[in-house]
């Protein structure tokens, strides 16, 4: 570490550059992870730089608002108070100035934000802001007490989208297609670490579509310009362990925070999707610095109010397990080891739709019975968890967890763990990947990290059948204070299962969906 942790930097410390860079709408994550380093880290820094969408937490950044205000202001974002088609565009069509305008920040959100110009500008903090001037055919970076909203919106007026801002006779653009990330800068103000906050996707699946065309370039010319940046680093501070002059003349530390995150780039609709986007930012950023070994204070949770709804739904499935079997799917065993069928009678139950849509864990509670005639009959569970879409390696591979913790007639205790892999890769299918649960059975009750040494009873695979599945859909029960309450909370539980549905199976049609 090169700060304490009151913040003030230590003699000969290294000089640390923040990058806040681009990623339209995905920067909700980027204010997360701030919420992280900024307050629960009490990291400081001696200079940022935004670029794209970043330049919009670097505002808040510079007008001196904790990681936490910054994070509230995303997970508080209503999406439908930035959209402002440009309807008089329209009419022409290709020829159209821009699909929107940012009329709907300027006027709304800027104002829910609480951006100040005047304190922004009279920062303390060394920041500078990138703009492209297309009028000069170069990048320009400005620095804060020189910022204003014309500036600000010039930063993420990206083409065809948005209109160019004209400032002082000067067209100005999203400078994305030449840094999302202004690294020279940072090296150039003298900055030995470089701290970047990265949502621009890097998975290299090239997607068909006008839409999804627009941004590969985009993630073409980012991610291209990171990583010519990034060999350039490694090439100099190779050369200086070396003994030579190296092109730097200093050792540089990158810190790279990269993660994909479920967010359209531009087109949101759903206030959920943001609050979600900033809770994966506050754990992807807690288990990074753990894994940096930077230490951190876990912040008081988000002062939402007291959410009071709740829903519940009953699951069936059915399937057949192996006795002392290893493979979650065998259901016979050319050994000879017993077979025996299963049953799950399941209710889960959501305590505070809030909570769990916006949790990455997406955890609920079970209850139920286990039904196996070889363990004891009817079984009822204890205990339980259910995890609904959990990330396994990346937004499109996903799982949903169970985890059941029951006793035999005999009173051995036992757990039963299952998932089904929802994922993009699958080759069975949308029906099969959501019903289709394999199962294993364990001695004790366990936790997901202590099963892989606990002691293996049975395995299997249990599966809903479409007439229980039919069934389940009459048995959810929603409660809320009030009617448009119960009918909003069970809305948002729909978008949000069919929206990591199309997460997953309609990327073709639209990159993550709108929802």
């Amino acid at each position: 570490m090169t700060t304490e942790r009151n913040g003030e930097r230590r003699s000969g410390s290294p000089r640390r550059s923040l990058l806040l860079a681009g990623g339209g709408l995905k920067v909700a994550y980027q204010a997360g992870v701030l919420q992280v380093l900024l307050d629960e880290a009490e990291l400081r820094f001696d200079h940022a730089d935004g670029a794209s969408g970043g330049v919009f937490n670097l505002a808040m950044y510079c007008q001196g608002m904790s990681g936490r205000e910054i994070a509230d202001n995303w997970r508080n974002l209503s999406p439908l108070k930035g959209v402002s088609p440009n309807w008089r565009a329209w009419p022409k069509g290709p020829y159209a100035r821009s699909l929107f305008t940012l009329d709907g920040y300027r006027r709304r959100v800027f104002r829910d934000w609480g951006l100040d110009w005047e304190r922004i500008r009279a920062t303390d903090r060394e920041a500078t802001f990138n703009l492209y001037n297309f009028s000069a055919n170069e990048l320009e970076t400005v620095t804060a007490d020189a910022m204003d909203e014309d500036r600000l919106c010039a930063g993420v007026a990206l083409p065809m989208w948005f209109p160019p801002v004209v400032i002082d006779g000067q067209t100005y653009i999203d400078p994305v297609y030449l840094t999302d990330a202004n690294v020279e800068e940072a090296i150039r103000r003298g900055c030995d670490e470089l701290w970047i906050i990265w949502t621009v996707s890097r998975r290299h699946r090239w997607r068909n579509g006008f839409v999804a065309n627009y941004f590969h370039i985009i993630e073409t010319v980012a991610n291209g310009q990171l990583q010519h940046w990034l060999r350039r680093i490694e090439a100099s501070n190779a050369a200086i362990r070396r003994g030579e002059h190296g092109e730097f003349g200093r050792l540089i530390d990158v810190r790279l925070l990269s993660a994909e995150v479920p967010l359209n780039y531009l087109i949101n609709f759903s206030r959920d999707r943001f609050a979600q986007a900033v809770e994966l930012g506050v754990h992807r950023a807690r288990d990074w610095c753990t894994a940096q070994g930077i230490p951190w204070r876990p912040g008081a949770p988000p002062g939402r109010p007291d959410d009071p709804t709740r829903i519940r739904f009953t699951e069936r499935m059915v399937g057949r397990v192996v006795f002392g079997g290893d493979d979650g799917r065998e259901v016979s065993s050319p050994d000879g080891a017993a077979a025996a069928d299963l049953a799950l009678h399941l209710t889960i139950d959501i305590r505070g739709v809030d909570r769990f849509l916006a949790d990455p864990r997406h955890e609920a509670a079970l209850r139920g019975e286990v039904v196996c005639q070889e363990l004891g009959g009817r079984l009822p569970v204890e205990g339980g968890t259910f995890q609904l879409f959990v990330e396994r390696s990346d937004p499109q591979h996903l799982r949903m967890l169970y985890r059941l913790f029951f006793a035999d007639r005999a009173g051995h205790r036992l757990t039963l763990s299952g998932h089904k892999d929802v994922s993009e890769d699958s080759r069975r299918g949308i029906w099969k990947d959501t019903s289709v649960l394999a199962t294993r059975i364990v001695r004790g009750h366990v936790g997901a990290g202590e099963e892989p040494g606990a002691e293996l009873v049975a395995s299997g695979a249990v599966h809903i059948r479409p007439t229980d599945f039919l069934k389940q859909l009459t048995t959810f029960r929603v409660e809320a204070g009030t009617l448009p309450g119960r009918v909003t909370a069970l809305g948002r539980f729909g978008q949000f299962f069919c929206g990591k549905l199309w997460d997953v199976y309609a990327q073709n049609v639209l990159p993550w969906s709108p929802l």
